[in-house]
């Protein structure tokens, strides 16, 4: 389960980060969107992935609403998945 949702973070943080480093400027300054699109869909698929798997995991370590609502705030946060692994989630492995 550890490693299951330590790769989402770092998934869902390396999909948030393409999706402004490189979606954004090219739907906005190279006016194509395409990519935009699908970084969106799997950066929306991972974050509730991530954010489902933080729910179940704070539950199951018995870790209290303050852990879940610092790994909800950094799934918000550019860096911050990544941070959170290295934080709460790398530790407990």
């Amino acid at each position: 389960m550890l490693t299951v949702f330590r790769t989402t973070a770092i998934l869902e943080g390396i999909s948030y980060l393409l999706l402004f480093a490189l979606g954004m400027p090219l739907k906005y300054w190279g006016e194509i969107p395409e990519p935009n699109i699908y970084i969106g869909y799997a950066h929306g698929f991972l974050f509730i992935a991530f954010v489902a798997l933080a729910a179940v995991f704070c539950y199951e370590r018995k870790w209290g609403l303050r852990r879940f609502t610092m790994l909800f705030i950094a799934s918000l946060l550019p860096f911050g998945t990544f941070y959170a692994d290295q934080k709460y989630l790398r530790k407990q492995g």
